[in-house]
């Protein structure tokens, strides 16, 4: 009897096994094949039961919006990236119809919208429609950035984010707002005191943990699980410009108070001074954007946003930083073509690069290129009558994109750590006479060209 005991267990063991390793086989080749797509899974599923859920609550949504004429539009990215595998498909046949439900079933907590400010509209209307057909809703703002510069309006307050809640589902509607630099902005979400922290998992939501800035979009309508929804017209470029979106904004408050121990300089030199500086970074920017070339603000003209929100009336130039492995031969043609001659180029690729274009003119723009080691970054300098060379280094850090004199550029993120390598722990004080070989303390020597060399990288205009 004890060993027949045995047989039965050892064969519902392997019974159990055989058919544990079927599912695998069988989830494997209808989910997860890279004929479906290994990093976007195909889901399949029906618009009845659990999965269905989801689809009505989305087509609950999408109606409410519908009938109070509010023009939502799908940036869900996991829903995008299922998208834009079939998004050839989809655009041919934009009113084809499928009997499984293959986007909108897909596992998640919520669903993400996105919305325009100047649509939004009739709330109290909206809300009370959304009540009646079974959802729950949290509105959240906070103060218009925008205003921040103006004492009599820096504390009105703009809605940022909504989420509707039904039954197991939620959706999460992220309010884009145009901002003077000609780009589209929303705000971070962040909860008050006396809300539901446990209203959905907010943890979770792939908009909202820092304010993120996006160029315009242009829509397309198609038609997905037998809903018509409106998406950017390029799913994968709206997706790649939401992994580097994070916005900072310019320290108003602070550079009020630093123009109270310093008058602003509003002589006509300096008015002067800042319309060519400002017409100058516009048309860097647009040169480097046509050529695809990621750029920041570097020295003075990082630390004027930094510290005063404003270009620094005596730095008498426009400074940007540019990552080495960023740079294109056409730099130097596209920017002659803009109307900029060449001023100086000093080193090479390989080392300490640096080209200086005339501006309008005594105002000149530098770039900097910028090398990465294992644990710093560094920027070169030369000096021409001696071929002396120099390095100026900064810790590591990542590119975020503010709002400067109307335009939509990058900084550092790491803001504060970069100002003070740059100009030490007294940044705040301003200093007009600055020795750029020796002022800043992250100079250090950095050897000397060989004579052999100067031809190349010691190159005058």
């Amino acid at each position: 009897m004890q060993r027949i005991n045995k047989n039965v267990v050892l064969g519902l063991l392997t019974l159990t096994s055989s058919v544990f390793l079927l599912f695998q086989l069988y989830y494997y080749k209808y989910y997860l094949s890279p004929r479906n797509g290994a990093v976007f899974p195909k889901v399949k599923g029906s618009k009845t039961g659990q999965d269905g859920s989801r689809w009505h609550v989305v087509k609950k949504f999408i109606s409410l919006m519908s009938s109070h004429n509010m023009p939502v539009h799908l940036i869900d990215p996991l829903l995008l990236g299922l998208i834009d595998t079939d998004l050839k498909q989809l655009r041919t046949s934009p009113d084809s119809s499928h009997s499984e439900c293959r986007y909108l079933c897909a596992p998640r907590d919520f669903t993400t919208f996105g919305v325009p400010d100047k649509a939004w509209k009739l709330e109290v209307g909206l809300f009370r429609a959304a009540e009646r057909v079974g959802f729950q809703w949290l509105k959240l703002q906070s103060k218009d950035p925008r205003l921040e510069g103006m004492d009599d309006l820096s504390g009105t307050e703009i809605p940022l984010h909504y989420i509707f809640r039904l039954a197991a589902h939620a959706i999460h509607l992220v309010v884009f707002y145009e901002r003077s630099g000609n780009y589209l902005w929303h705000g971070q979400l962040r909860l008050k005191r006396h809300m539901d922290r446990k209203f959905v998992p907010f943890w979770k939501l792939p908009f909202g943990r820092y304010p993120g800035a996006y160029n315009k979009l242009e829509l397309i309508s198609v038609s997905i699980d037998g809903l018509k929804v409106q998406i950017p017209k390029e799913p994968s470029q709206f997706l790649e410009e939401r992994s580097h979106s994070r916005f900072i904004e310019c320290r108003y408050r602070e550079a009020r108070s630093f123009f109270q121990l310093y008058p602003d300089d509003v002589s006509l030199d300096a008015v002067e001074f800042r319309r060519k500086a400002k017409a100058l970074l516009h048309l860097a920017s647009l040169t480097l954007n046509s050529l695809g070339v990621r750029f920041w603000l570097s020295s003075g003209t990082c630390l004027g946003w930094y510290r005063q929100c404003n270009i620094i009336p005596y730095s008498k130039d426009v400074d940007l930083g540019i990552f080495i492995q960023d740079y294109q031969p056409d730099i130097i043609p596209a920017f002659q073509k803009a109307g900029l001659p060449l001023k100086h180029k000093f080193g090479k690729v390989e080392d300490s690069l640096e080209l200086s274009f005339q501006g309008e003119e005594e105002v000149k723009l530098d770039l900097f290129f910028f090398y990465e080691e294992d644990d710093h970054m560094w920027n070169g300098g030369t000096q021409a009558k001696s071929g002396k060379k120099f390095k100026y280094l900064f810790p590591k850090f990542t590119l975020c994109w503010t709002e400067f004199v109307e335009l939509k550029v990058r900084v550092p993120c790491e803001t504060l750590q970069y100002i003070e390598a740059n100009y030490g722990k007294e940044w705040k004080i301003p200093v007009k006479t600055w020795d750029w070989k020796n002022s800043p303390p992250n100079v250090q020597p950095n050897g000397i060209w060989p004579i052999n060399e100067w031809e190349e990288v010691i190159q005058l205009y």
